[in-house]
């Protein structure tokens, strides 16, 4: 049986490259037009993605240190808010959405989830974060940030009681019998009365258990916490590894560490993200991704690089090759990958400053073609069960991407041509989970 991939779309914001709202052609208030993100979920649904995964931030990202902004990701809406009206416009795709558990109370985030789920009819997916920006928790009445230990371990209880809650009905118990008059049978309601070391929550929840018994539970960290908590909780990991050998030693780690929990691997999906430049022929699209990494803002990407290399960057001549990096405390890992994709593509100081502060991570450039054959090659490697597509542009890049790649991965039979059922669980090959508390 051909193993086939799972595509998911991330747009909060609608693209991770800071330099995208610059782009000829691009929507610059796309992050905040109702209309075109309407737009950009129905061609993604027709295109039969998986899901539409919405990141969230607490606070604006990206502070300015003058009064000059240069990101588009600083404003977006809220995520139940728009997944609501966009589930109204949908049929199948799925509605990710990320609620942070250490800045939110169980009983918020298991009602909402719930509510999109019953409103979307079993689309819904809680991406759990412990919020890692520190700008955030100023926000919330506190001058420095939760530690992390403390931040995964409260994220930790916080996934077992909403997932309690979630179980607070049977899925029999709402009879709605007019003629008996009876709405629901309470000895089908389990009062979950939960007391940890981090919260205290009595529960029932006041919603019907979700359609899906439980929202897909989506993961996103990539530390040893991070890990763990994915091998104990997550059905899908949206994560960042760089290259093949990093995805799949994470691949392999996540998955390994699950069967100690009772899990099955193949009930976890995991999905890097991955930016997608498209062109007619790979040097068109090695000239498109340069001409989106020039549109951003010098100053920002010196001071991206300069953390990057662990080194002051800002007196390198910008149009020289990088000069030799000192030693440094910093990390070497980042330091070495700095310096390795530089001398690789040849590129000057200002080209990698571009690159580093305009979008660093995983990108596939090329044909139709060229993009599926990598594709094909982490899929058949264990390296990943699919990826989050991180788009370079909209409207263009997404149309790229639906039109162009997903054609040609449905040619060589590794992606879906019309959708397995109508809810988000089917879509993934996931089980419905069973109700703790009835049988």
């Amino acid at each position: 049986m051909v193993k086939s991939l799972h595509l998911t779309a991330f747009m909060r914001p609608v693209s991770l490259h800071t330099g995208a709202w610059r782009y000829p052609g691009a929507y610059p208030d796309a992050n905040f037009n109702f209309g075109h993100i309407k737009s950009f979920i129905q061609k993604l649904e027709a295109a039969k993605f998986d899901a539409f995964f919405m990141a969230d931030h607490l606070a604006v990202l990206n502070m300015p240190v003058d009064a000059l902004v240069r990101s588009h990701t600083v404003s977006s809406f809220e995520p139940f808010t728009l997944l609501s009206a966009l589930a109204s416009v949908t049929k199948k795709i799925g509605l990710a959405a990320t609620a942070s558990t250490t800045f939110d109370e169980p009983y918020h985030v298991a009602r909402r989830f719930a509510s999109l789920d019953h409103i979307s009819n079993g689309r819904a997916a809680w991406n759990i974060v412990t919020t890692s920006n520190p700008d955030s928790a100023r926000n919330f009445g506190l001058d420095e940030h939760v530690a992390h230990g403390e931040r995964y371990a409260r994220a930790r209880e916080f996934y077992d009681v909403v997932t309690g809650l979630w179980d607070s009905f049977a899925d029999d118990a709402f009879i709605r019998d007019q003629e008996s008059g009876i709405f629901f049978d309470a000895a089908k309601m389990h009062v979950l009365d939960h007391k940890g070391d981090e919260l205290s929550v009595r529960g029932p929840l006041n919603i019907a258990r979700p359609v899906q018994g439980w929202p897909v539970i989506v993961q996103a960290g990539q530390s040893e916490p991070g890990r763990q908590l994915a091998a104990e909780t997550a059905e899908l990991v949206f994560c960042s590894p760089r290259d093949t050998a990093a995805a799949t030693a994470l691949y392999a780690d996540i998955k390994g560490r699950m069967l100690a929990f009772g899990r099955q691997p193949e009930h976890l999906k995991i999905l890097p993200a991955a930016m997608v430049v498209i062109g007619d022929t790979v040097e068109e699209a090695k000239a498109k991704r340069a001409k989106l990494d020039s549109l951003v803002h010098y100053d920002s990407a010196i001071a991206s690089l300069s953390i990057a290399l662990g080194h002051d960057a800002s007196g390198f001549n910008p149009d020289a090759p990088l000069p030799e990096i000192p030693e440094t405390n910093a990390s070497k890992t980042g330091q070495a990958q700095a310096i390795r994709l530089a001398r690789e593509e040849n590129l000057t100081v200002r080209q990698l400053a571009q690159r580093y502060g305009g979008y660093a991570g995983l990108a596939f450039v090329g044909t139709p073609q060229t993009i599926a054959d990598e594709m094909e090659t982490w899929l058949g490697n264990a390296a990943s069960d699919g990826f989050t597509i991180v788009f370079p542009y909209l409207p263009q890049g997404l149309d790229d991407v639906t039109q162009r790649l997903v054609p040609e991965l449905q040619r060589r039979g590794i992606f879906r041509r019309d959708y397995e059922g109508s809810t988000l669980r089917e879509h993934l090959g996931l089980p419905r989970p069973e109700n703790r508390f009835f049988t």
